[in-house]
């Protein structure tokens, strides 16, 4: 009568362990799905001509996984940090987008990816002379990295050109946060 009780028990935990082995590696493992949205500050560089500003946005994104490799979001942000260059202060004040993602799903917890979409930038240089706002849309793209930090948790590094017409470029480095719902 013990056989068969330790027998059931054994086969029981080792069951139990397998499971719990493969809830752990799937834990590790990068391109998860579903909806997910995050926040970012990015250290952006404008450069218009013999001009160069660094200034600071932060930005808020949300969006789907078709599949672990290929996602769309949308994003927007605004600027939280001006630049002032020969008596002239820059400004970023707003940028909104819709992107897609082609990401490289794989057995770690980091998930390299490309994002590529349209991006409108408005922005903003002040002098005693006036006040200039632009308005303009552009292809955009980049490259990035998320790291798993925990199932619904990811931390994120990205680069992005958001802008690059009439001899103006808008570039980014984010450092933000990513939840997976």
């Amino acid at each position: 009568m013990r056989k068969p009780i330790v027998l059931v028990l054994g086969l029981a935990s080792v069951s139990a362990l397998t499971v719990s082995q493969a809830a752990n590696a799937d834990m590790y493992k990068s391109g998860g799905d579903g909806l997910y949205a995050g926040l970012n500050y990015s250290f952006i560089d404008i450069e218009n001509g013999r001009d160069e500003v660094d200034v600071g946005a932060l930005s808020a994104k949300v969006g789907g996984l078709v599949s672990p490799f290929f996602g769309l979001e949308a994003r927007a942000g605004f600027g939280v940090d001006d630049d002032r260059n020969n008596g002239v202060e820059y400004s970023l004040d707003n940028f909104f987008g819709g992107y897609a993602t082609l990401n490289l799903a794989n057995e770690s917890p980091a998930t390299p990816y490309l994002v590529f979409g349209f991006t409108r930038v408005e922005l903003e240089a002040q002098s005693v002379l006036g006040t200039t706002n632009e308005d303009e849309s552009d292809f955009s793209y980049g490259a990035g990295v998320n790291v798993d930090l925990t199932p619904e948790l990811a931390g994120n590094l990205e680069y992005m050109r958001y802008y690059d017409k009439d001899g103006a470029t808008v570039d980014g480095l984010g450092l933000g946060v990513t939840f997976s719902f």
